[in-house]
């Protein structure tokens, strides 16, 4: 039995490039997202260069996994709401308006961390989702997501300037 699909490998070529969530971006965190029923999860061991001060996690990298968690939380809750298979088009890709962290604990380095989110909002062209961080089973990190689907305009003009990104 082949591994289900995440989230993120449903996004068109043209829209995965994401530094956090992006198959395509060979230099990313290549996050992973699924469902596990009304939650969505997914995991990432942070490597020893994520530091912030010696045994903890770069608050930036926490912030990252929130964001990119929470727009493909937010991309998979909108197919659900309109009870469309994530193959389906129009693609539906949302881009982050709002990002809220709060840091309650450390983080620890060189655990698999767990990152949880819940759709709270879907309306429109909008999803909010809320989001936790557990290491060793302990919630170190909360957040919340306000994504935005990405405007057919914006995804033309990508697809008008090239599929892969420049080097510079």
């Amino acid at each position: 039995m082949s591994e289900p699909k995440a989230f993120q490998d449903y996004y068109p070529d043209h829209l995965a490039y994401c530094y956090g969530c992006g198959r395509l971006n060979e230099h990313g965190y290549h996050i992973r997202s699924f469902w596990d029923g009304d939650e969505t999860v997914a995991y990432f061991t942070p490597q020893p260069y994520h530091i912030a001060v010696p045994g903890y996690v770069y608050g930036g990298l926490l912030a990252s996994l929130i964001d990119c968690h929470g727009t493909g939380t937010a991309a998979a809750a909108a197919y659900r709401a309109a009870g469309r298979p994530m193959d389906s088009e129009p693609a539906l890709r949302f881009l982050t308006a709002s990002l809220h962290v709060e840091y309650l604990k450390p983080t620890p380095l060189g655990v698999q961390l767990e990152i949880r989110g819940r759709p709270k909002e879907v309306k429109g062209r909008k999803v909010v989702v809320e989001e936790w961080i557990i290491a060793r089973g302990e919630i170190t990190v909360r957040g919340e997501v306000v994504a935005v689907q990405v405007p057919d305009e914006l995804v033309l003009e990508i697809i008008r300037k090239g599929q892969a990104p420049s080097e510079g």
